[in-house]
């Protein structure tokens, strides 16, 4: 059954990094996000108290947010594996998504998939492409390189029909065109 693990939203906050020419900058990111309790509301922009730090537009896309990023999942699944992979403990929230979710793994989900969950309609749009932001919440140097090889970085979706969701919410695929390629092929083609 997908469901559901825990909502997750934050602001975004101002950190210090060491930049990749080894000087240490200030970085404003919304990265950092937290588990959430209770039901939470979804709107065209995404979830109710969490924003985005870098809303450039370029002519491929927005940087992060707006309407086809407006949302991002995360597979629960692979927490197991970065667990044991990195030999530490990661909260839920780590990789930076809203939602945590039980099931919907990349190699299932296609772009234009229709997911009712609560009573927010969501719409798949595209795989995350993990940026230096990543390797500064992880603590680990070109992070953004070891998910990227592993194909493990979840997807965005887009909001069809505001409303609210919870954790523990059932996620109901309710279409899907196996003509459209999955979120792990369209990832594989873009990398």
């Amino acid at each position: 059954m997908n469901k559901i693990v825990s909502v997750n939203v934050g602001q975004p906050t101002a950190v210090t990094a060491k930049g990749a020419d080894g000087v240490e900058h200030t970085v404003v990111t919304g990265i950092f996000k937290s588990p959430v309790e209770g039901s939470v509301a979804v709107r065209a922009w995404g979830l109710a108290g969490d924003g985005q730090a870098d809303t450039r537009v370029f002519p491929n896309g927005q940087v992060h947010g707006g309407a086809l990023k407006a949302v991002y999942l995360y597979p629960v699944a692979h927490y197991a594996t970065w667990r044991k992979e990195l030999d530490r403990e990661l909260p839920f929230a780590q990789f930076g998504e809203n939602l945590t979710v039980e099931g919907l793994l990349e190699d299932e989900v296609r772009v234009g998939d229709l997911l009712r969950v609560g009573n927010v309609l969501l719409k798949v749009t595209e795989p995350r492409g993990p940026c230096y932001k990543l390797d500064i919440r992880m603590g680990i140097p070109e992070f953004k390189r070891t998910m990227r090889s592993t194909g493990r970085t979840g997807f965005y979706a887009s909001v069809v029909e505001e409303g609210s969701l919870a954790a523990g919410d059932v996620i109901e695929r309710i279409a899907t065109d196996a003509g459209q390629p999955t979120i792990l092929e369209v990832f594989r083609r873009e990398t």
